[in-house]
């Protein structure tokens, strides 16, 4: 074969393998589309929750919810068709458009449920009816009969029905709810019992009504330290990067020093017992009784014991300490590199100023859906057969047979579709912060990189959204499910099984974390290589652990941090609350406004530093990226931050003056062994 060839061949491998290893880890204007089986899959799943929906309206089960029906299987405000073995059903209630229990106080607080018989009226009683003769005279003046439709209203005060299926006397004044068309009580009065069993640790109606009244009061001050904490988290985001550094070091001062200062009592406790102890102890004599000798001999077996136990404690404290001082010398460069990443993710919300709505777009999609759940799960409530309940006679429709299993399809979609929401917001974020490092002149970044990503994620990229949240489902729903065997059994089970149950949920909720971690990797390598979802958490997964220490550095200095941000802004909003309550004199109402704020303040400042960990992430993850495959030289030029290029430039001075040093230190050696004396006879003649 021709050499020429063979050359020619061989030099376009080499540029295909150079294209294919430049083509793997930068952002690809060519891109595609990635896991669109998955992303098929999502969508058919996604139609199967719409036909859900469907399948509530069009059997009636969202009529029921909204219009209300009747203990009898009518729909109030339309006309029924008869349903078989139920009497009163079929009825034209076309006038009568509000529901009316009989006993609107009479509620289930284990199902959470009015247990009385409920009516179809033309109008709620807006009066209080004390008599049946009250009764009479409503139905004859407005047309709205309160008792069961077979009881002839002119007769109520005579007939002897009238104790069972005519409401509880007095009957209170109510008013129809705007939406749902039930009758409710204008005085709430009547739930005390059931306002009781949910807050249970509250003794006293009136330390209850004091503290809703206190809340009522300060209703004003409460939305003003909520926008306090908005504003706090998102200046907080941005000044993040000055103070960094200080924190950083504060806490590792305060954790050397707090081992060192532990290490430093145990011995001194150890000695002291070893110096003292002794004189204390009562000594064994001859003349002493037995029995005291006894008791002699226990005192000095247990301050033998002592002894043993100081000695081990300090002994393991005092390993503990020099081992977190050897990783604090030789992290001390992995540390320098957190706060270097958090100085960059301070100018990433700068040029990228659209990241700190990240949070109320992903806080809305997520709450437009768990409503539109809601309403499907309580459409489903009302949907199915007709079935008597046996307890209380009343017509109740209940999902039968294989129609049950739509309850837990519909459970899985809250946790899948919840878990699809939060995967895009990180893939969003990634592929922000992607275009923001490796684009070198930042004057030339796309007028908005965020609305850019979006684009990107929906045109080419759900698939890998979808198969990563789907694999988070696999692990939540488990859990989950433990959980709620676990409180089911609260009580029941014995010490083994509840140690197992709490096991197993301790180790689903670890792996859980993990695969969180390793998807968000993933999500900011598709960003980068535009590859599948497999491919991508495996290229980060290799990334990661070539970087393992920089990792656990960064995961635990930066978390901590984030940690100490978040409590800053939840006293600062707390200290802000006190001095606008403090004009109120009863300080039992601080309690349940303070609780409320600092709650939010706690909410806000988590979802907005959760943004800031994604961006230190997705930086950290494209830097180790760019320090494998460049090095500085023309052709392979770093894309990072100037300070992230100092803190390269450092660690290279430092392994240069290492380097440096063990040259020497192999010349000395070697310069030693050449001066050493000839064994004498080996001299040449």
């Amino acid at each position: 074969m021709d050499p020429k060839r063979l050359s020619s061949s061989s030099q376009q491998q080499v540029r295909l393998r150079k294209k294919r290893t430049k083509r793997e880890w930068r952002p690809l204007e060519d891109r595609s589309c990635t896991d669109l089986p998955w992303f098929l899959l999502f969508t058919v799943f996604c139609v199967g929750m719409g036909a859900i929906c469907g399948f509530t309206v069009v059997t009636g089960g969202a009529g029921r919810l909204i219009f209300g029906y009747d203990s009898y299987g009518n729909t109030c405000g339309q006309r029924n068709e008869q349903i078989e073995g139920v009497r009163l059903s079929g009825l034209d209630h076309t006038d009568r458009k509000f529901v009316f229990f009989l006993d609107p106080c009479n509620i289930d607080i284990i199902q959470r449920k009015i247990k009385s018989m409920a009516l179809c009226v033309s109008l709620c009683p807006t009066e209080e009816l004390k008599t049946h003769q009250d009764l009479k005279r409503f139905a004859m003046l407005n047309g709205s009969e309160l008792c069961s439709y077979e009881l002839a209203a002119h007769k109520y005060p005579n007939l002897p029905e009238r104790f069972s299926k005519c409401p509880k006397l007095p009957v209170p004044s109510s008013k129809p709810l705007p939406v749902f068309n039930r009758c409710t009580p204008v005085d709430i009065s009547c739930y005390a019992k059931f306002a009781e069993a949910v807050v249970t640790f509250v003794g006293d109606n009136s330390v209850l009504h004091r503290l809703i009244a206190g809340v009522a009061a300060s209703k004003e001050i409460i939305i003003g330290l909520c926008v306090l904490a908005l504003v706090l988290s998102m200046i907080l985001m941005v000044i993040i990067r000055y103070i960094s550094a200080v924190l950083v070091w504060i806490l590792t001062s305060l954790v050397v020093l707090g081992s060192l200062a532990g290490t430093s009592v145990l011995w001194w406790l150890y000695i002291d017992h070893r110096l003292y102890g002794n004189d204390t102890t009562p000594k064994v004599t001859k003349d002493v009784k037995d029995d005291v000798k006894e008791d002699m001999k226990e005192g000095l077996e247990v301050s033998r014991d002592s002894g043993q136990a100081l000695l081990v404690y300090a002994v393991a404290a005092t390993v503990f300490t020099i081992i977190l001082l050897l990783l604090m010398l030789f992290m001390r460069k992995r540390v320098a590199l957190t706060i270097a990443l958090f100085h960059v993710a301070g100018k990433v919300f700068i040029h990228l100023p659209l990241l700190t709505l990240q949070p109320f777009i992903t806080f809305l999609a997520l709450l437009l859906f768990w409503i539109y759940w809601i309403l499907v799960l309580l459409f489903l409530g009302t949907t199915g057969n007709p079935v008597q309940n046996e307890e209380t006679g009343l017509t109740e429709f209940r999902l039968t047979g294989p129609l049950q299993y739509l309850t837990w399809y519909h459970a899985v979609g809250l946790v899948w579709i919840s878990e699809f929401i939060l995967a895009c917001q990180q893939m969003t974020v990634a592929g922000a912060v992607v275009t923001y490092y490796f684009t070198r002149d930042k004057n030339r970044l796309p007028v908005t990189p965020i609305l850019s990503s979006v684009l990107r994620l929906v045109r080419y990229h759900l698939g890998t959204v979808a198969k990563g949240s789907f694999i988070i489902t696999l692990v939540k729903i488990p859990r989950l499910i433990l959980m709620y065997i676990h409180n089911q059994l609260k009580g029941k089970e014995n010490a083994c099984a509840r140690c197992l149950l709490k096991t197993c949920i301790c180790c689903l909720w670890c792996l859980e974390k993990c695969l969180n971690y390793l998807n968000q990797n993933a999500y900011a390598a598709t960003a980068i290589n535009s590859t599948g979802f497999c491919t991508s958490a495996r290229d980060a997964f290799v990334i990661l652990v070539e970087n393992a220490l920089r990792v656990a550095t960064i995961n635990a200095v930066g978390d901590f941090v984030l940690f100490l941000g978040k409590i800053l802004i939840v006293t600062s909003t707390a200290f802000a609350g006190v001095l606008l309550l403090n004009y109120q004199r009863d300080y039992a109402e601080w309690l349940l406004p303070l609780i409320i704020v600092c709650l939010f303040s706690f909410l806000v400042a988590h979802c907005f530093l959760s943004i800031f960990e994604i961006v230190v992430d997705v930086l950290f993850l494209c830097f180790a990226v760019d320090t494998k495959y460049n090095d500085g030289t023309p052709g392979k030029e770093f894309f990072m931050d100037k300070a992230l290029m100092e803190f390269v430039e450092s660690s290279r001075r430092f392994e240069r003056v290492v380097e440096r040093g063990r040259s020497r230190v192999k010349e000395a050696v070697s310069e030693g062994a050449e001066m050493k004396p000839m064994a004498p006879g080996t001299s040449s003649a």
